[in-house]
């Protein structure tokens, strides 16, 4: 692509960081993430926790969102008691990335949920989670590999069409799925791997894996694709965020 789309990705918010001599609050991620969009023709921007009244004008800016993986949606978000084995909260980044997913369906603007994000994704649109699922996690911090199975016809079978190995790391999982929304991949044991909002416009994923883990660039640079699809169509120069 001669002008790359710009990518924006959520982030952790850590309150204590440590490099040098310096322990700091900080806004972090993962490097998997940045080089995985860039690995799939895109620029990537940090987007940290901010007012959620800030949203829209944020992603008015971009040409794809990436709500990246992390700690457990917070279990009132969905209207639930909180499970003992859910973790703590992370309040600022639960109210930052409802209004991102908010803004980018608002405006069509490419989306991507990475575990935790497909998870948001779920809720923001009122669906529910499993607080806690075994077999998922082989160990506290190792990340693991199952198969995934895509649904024939979705939009994640058009990208990744046969049986894959995917990196997996959490514990909680789809419910049931928010308005809109159908599953698009499976694990063997039948957990809601992959989720798409079919009928509605622009480019909507998430995938309960975390790609950024693994080789696999297809499912990022379907996002960049489509990131870059909608920054050169006609009608992209003139939509103003509302």
């Amino acid at each position: 692509m001669a002008d790359r789309p710009l990518i924006g990705v959520s982030t952790y918010l850590e309150t204590g960081a440590r490099w040098g001599v310096w322990e700091l609050e900080a806004a972090l991620l993962p490097a998997g993430y940045p080089r995985l969009v860039q690995r799939a023709g895109g620029l990537a921007v940090m987007l940290p926790p901010d007012a959620p009244e800030r949203a829209a004008a944020t992603v008015a800016r971009l040409d794809g969102v990436v709500i990246a993986g992390g700690p457990d949606v917070e279990p009132v978000r969905y209207g639930a008691e909180t499970d003992p084995r859910t973790g703590p909260p992370a309040r600022a980044r639960d109210t930052w990335e409802l209004a991102l997913v908010a803004a980018a369906l608002d405006a069509h603007v490419p989306l991507l949920g990475i575990c935790r994000g497909m998870q948001l994704l779920n809720v923001a649109l009122g669906g529910t989670l499993v607080q806690h699922i075994g077999g998922h996690v082989e160990a506290v911090g190792v990340i693991g590999r199952h198969p995934v199975r895509p649904v024939p016809g979705t939009l994640y079978a058009g990208v990744v069409p046969e049986e894959a190995s995917v990196p997996t790391y959490h514990h909680q999982a789809v419910d049931r799925l928010g308005t809109g929304l159908t599953a698009s991949a499976h694990a063997v044991d039948g957990t809601v791997e992959a989720v798409e909002l079919p009928s509605g416009p622009g480019w909507v994923l998430g995938v309960q894996w975390h790609p950024e883990m693994g080789e696999d660039v297809r499912v990022m640079r379907a996002l960049v694709e489509a990131a870059g699809a909608r920054a050169t169509a006609p009608e992209s120069a003139s939509y103003e965020a509302g």
